[in-house]
């Protein structure tokens, strides 16, 4: 693998303009093909197929024809001045007027008054319009909006409040802006510190963003095929900003080293990608890996931003070991330390902070191991206390319509108006479908928990009905939970006496089946990447106890993680101070999405930072001396690029977007935590108890496993020179 990257590194130095070349054509080609492609669109695919509520929805598509149980649909309440009553002469005409202008809109599929459907508070005060379209929300024109926005404006010139909840008029969120400039914005300036130079600190940046830059085209130029989204990108925008800065400041820093150490520009370039550039490799292949991954968990979206952030991964891998070489070859020089350039040695490294850290640790690792276990068990802790939902308008600022619309049905009906449950009633098979439907919806109504149920509304074939049923509590309330398991229990029963069978769906009861199934697949996908990646740490470091031990820390980093992320985003500690507006459950695709990628994150920072005690090791030191031989390499750089990736994750958090701002949060504090605590100081301790026994490996082992040769062990005499291949002569630029 050294010897085979050495090459490369080599090739893309001499071959410079050839491989920028190549980088802009495929950047500017992904351009023109996000350019012209149609727009993004859903490919109609199921949320999570197998789950009940989705079964309902596929059930309605069917038998419903020409509209979409996914359609967008605007709740429009209307809240009376101050003593007054929404049933007053002209606030009804303003409401009725409202109703009628949107039911005649092309896209609406029916437009419901609060007069006929009976939502009007006890006492007068307020009413709650639904106009249900026939296409989803995304698929909503300007116009169709304004359209809308037009009829609620002319109700509230008639002196009432109206504010509008659901799909129809909520922003999408979109990916990408500003967080990846706060995110790039404070990279460059850790950059800097730590290299000490503009040209150093900006090529690690402009790589990275062209890896995304193409990334990002090739999902958008690829959406309309795969179903791709800007919001399903977010995740590949996220990482592949972040691994993409990270990759190429390894092999930047290795080729200072190495220039430093007085090696030609040409050979310390083929050394970096060699040693460096393995490292890299297989740092990403662990977060492919974890990515790759969440295609088990059975979620069609979370499978395509798994897969697109993948996507990402490798193309920062390989903007690393290309082109970051290749621009080195452009200005050799620009990128070293003013002591460098100027031919002076290179300063005595014996006495750094990585150094000084490393043997603090080594004369401690009790105390060290005992402090950092305790420290993230602590923050462990609320993690157990973990409630899984999806937060809806609940969680938006008070200045959004859709916040204010759900306080104001709350206020006037109770909290479960804002999560109605939708019945489906197949009665094909009742010899009565009426009748079957009218006994399903009377006991369904008789439930106790459940305050209202609607009249039912059948479809052209007279076979299938639909009718929602208001429960007492609130959409994320456990009461809720419980009571659509108890409406799920009468199924059976009501089947027998009726021939009719029903399902229950809606939001509501589609959030509580995916936090079941999401939760029932959480086991399935930490098995399969904590047992695939530790097959390919067993490869790169040949060791038994390593991978053991980066396991052990992965596990502790994100449960600290996620303790935190309940601490603040369910129990409200500090909340504020994120711009979080009402605290509650966790967005059920949260704690998957966090274990996965930490766990890819995290062998990262395990790779970068233990294969250079491998090098040293297998060079001959002893380990404790290649403890701190890796740490004196490794520290600075590591902690550089942790930082990278919290900064870059912390700019996130001011997203408007629930799940973006609780996974950014959640990313950033477990890249502290699992860099600062377990990496740093946890790993250092363990491998001093550990000593030589840390690199044990079975003989029979060793023979069977193939040997990749990450620590560069076959560059440290002479280096091999492809055949043909003339040593380039070095220019002359700073």
């Amino acid at each position: 693998m050294a010897t085979l990257l050495y090459r490369l590194g080599r090739t893309a130095f001499r071959r410079r303009w050839l491989v920028v070349l190549l980088w802009a054509v495929i950047l500017a080609g992904g351009a023109a093909g996000a350019a012209t492609a149609p727009s993004a669109s859903d490919d109609g695919t199921s949320f999570m197929p197998g789950i009940e509520a989705q079964k309902a929805f596929d059930l309605i598509g069917e038998r419903f024809p020409g509209t979409d149980a996914n359609g967008a649909t605007a709740r429009i309440v209307f809240v009376a001045p101050d003593g007054g009553k929404v049933t007053a002469s002209g606030h009804r005409a303003a409401i009725d007027a409202l109703v009628t202008e949107a039911a005649h809109e092309p896209k609406v599929l029916n437009a419901v008054s609060p007069f006929t459907a009976g939502a009007v508070s006890e006492d007068g005060s307020t009413a709650y319009a639904t106009v249900n379209y026939k296409v989803k929300a995304d698929d909503l024109t300007d116009a169709d909006k304004a359209a809308l926005e037009k009829a609620v404006d002319q109700a509230r010139d008639a002196g009432l409040t109206v504010e509008v909840g659901g799909t129809a008029l909520a922003e999408q969120p979109a990916a990408g802006g500003s967080a990846e400039a706060v995110g790039i914005g404070l990279a460059a300036v850790i950059l800097l510190i730590t290299f000490g130079s503009l040209a150093a600190a900006g090529l690690p940046l402009l790589t990275a963003v062209i890896g995304v830059g193409t990334s990002m085209a090739a999902i958008m130029a690829l959406g309309s095929v795969f179903g791709l989204s800007l919001t399903t990108g977010t995740l590949a925008s996220m990482l592949g900003l972040a691994v993409g800065i990270d990759y190429a400041l390894f092999v930047v820093s290795r080729y200072r080293e190495e220039r430093a150490n007085g090696h030609a520009a040409h050979e310390a370039a083929g050394l970096a990608v060699g040693t460096a550039g393995s490292a890299v490799v297989f740092a990403g292949l662990t977060v492919v890996i974890a990515l790759a991954g969440l295609t088990v968990v059975g979620v069609p979206m979370l499978t395509k931003m798994g897969l697109c952030a993948a996507g990402a991964v490798v193309v920062a891998v390989l903007v690393a070991l290309t082109l970051v070489p290749a621009l080195l070859g452009m200005w050799p020089n620009a990128v070293l330390s003013r002591r460098t350039r100027k031919g002076r040695p290179a300063r005595e490294a014996n006495g750094n902070g990585g150094t000084r850290w490393a043997r603090f640790v080594l004369r401690r690792p009790v105390t060290v191991l005992v402090a950092c276990v305790a420290g993230l068990g602590v923050l462990a802790l609320p993690a157990a206390s973990l409630e899984m939902g999806m937060p809806g308008a609940e969680s938006k600022p008070v200045s959004s319509t859709e916040r204010r619309a759900y306080d104001a049905l709350a206020d006037g009906f109770g909290a479960g108006f804002n999560g109605p449950l939708t019945i489906v009633v197949d009665a094909k098979g009742a010899a009565d479908a009426k009748a079957a439907v009218t006994e399903i919806a009377q006991e369904i109504g008789a439930t106790d928990g459940v305050v209202s149920v609607s009249s039912a509304q059948f479809n052209p074939a007279g076979d299938t009905a639909l009718f929602s049923a208001v429960p007492a509590t609130g959409p994320n309330d456990e009461r809720t939970k419980d009571l659509v398991r108890a409406i799920r229990s009468e199924r059976a029963a009501l089947e027998r006496g009726t021939g009719a069978s029903f399902e229950v769906t809606g939001s509501t009861a589609m959030n509580i089946d995916v936090a079941e199934a999401l939760q029932a697949a959480l086991v399935p996908y930490l098995a399969v990447i904590v047992v695939l990646a530790l097959l390919l740490l067993l490869v790169v470091f040949r060791s038994v106890l390593v991978p053991v031990k980066a396991a052990f820390g992965f596990l502790l980093s994100v449960l600290a993680a996620l303790g935190s992320v309940v601490a603040v985003f369910q129990w409200g500690w500090g909340a504020g101070l994120l711009g979080v507006e009402q605290a509650g459950p966790i967005m059920s695709l949260m704690p998957i999405f966090l274990v996965g990628i930490v766990f890819g994150l995290a062998m990262d920072y395990e790779v970068f930072l233990v294969a250079r005690m491998r090098e040293a090791y297998v060079h001959g030191d002893r380990a404790p001396e290649a403890v701190v031989s890796g740490f004196r390499h490794s520290a600075r750089v590591v902690v550089a690029a942790a930082v990278i990736m919290i900064a870059v994750f912390s700019g996130f958090i001011g997203s408007g977007e629930s799940m973006i701002k609780t996974i950014g949060f959640g990313l950033a504090v477990a890249v502290l935590f699992d860099a600062f605590v377990v990496r740093m100081a946890l790993v250092p301790a363990v491998l001093a108890l550990l000593g030589d026994k840390a690199w044990w490996l079975p003989r029979w082992l060793d023979r069977l496993l193939p040997r990749v040769d990450v620590e560069g062990a076959g560059l440290t005499t002479s280096p091999p020179v492809a055949a043909g291949e003339a040593v380039p002569q070095e220019p002359v630029r700073v």
